[in-house]
């Protein structure tokens, strides 16, 4: 089996496991399956596999209790948000977050209490302070 790269983003299905492990810490196969929306009918072979390749990418870790496995996030999710958006900068927006962020308020309409946080959240990262 091929060694997988660090710097990989997450399949879809891959993110729904790390939000899990993220929301409710350290888990088991078990755990996961619990806590996946009971409509997500998942066999435990396949969860079992799916967190077998999020440690061969080294999204995360596992412990050996007794015959179980318990799985930890190696990434925070602010870390996989900060990889994510860098990716999306450096493919979509030619390495210009300004032009990411651009996009973003363009795009979504967003009401004047969302422009006035995006403000005064600027204003804090520029040191200015100032709403």
């Amino acid at each position: 089996m091929r060694k997988r790269k660090t710097h990989e983003l997450l399949t879809e299905v891959e993110l729904e496991f790390m939000t899990l492990l993220w929301e409710h810490g350290d888990g088991t196969v078990r755990d996961v399956l619990a806590n996946l929306d009971e409509d997500r009918n998942l066999a435990y072979t396949s969860a079992a596999t799916i967190l077998r390749i999020l440690e061969q990418k080294g999204f995360v870790s596992s412990t050996k209790n007794g015959k179980t496995l318990t799985y930890s996030a190696l990434l925070s999710k602010n870390e996989y948000q900060s990889r994510l958006l860098r990716d999306v900068s450096a493919k979509l927006f030619d390495n210009t977050p300004a032009a990411l962020v651009a996009r973003l308020v363009d795009d979504e309409h967003l009401t004047e209490d969302a422009l006035k946080e995006l403000r005064e959240f600027l204003g804090r990262k520029l040191g200015d302070g100032k709403p």
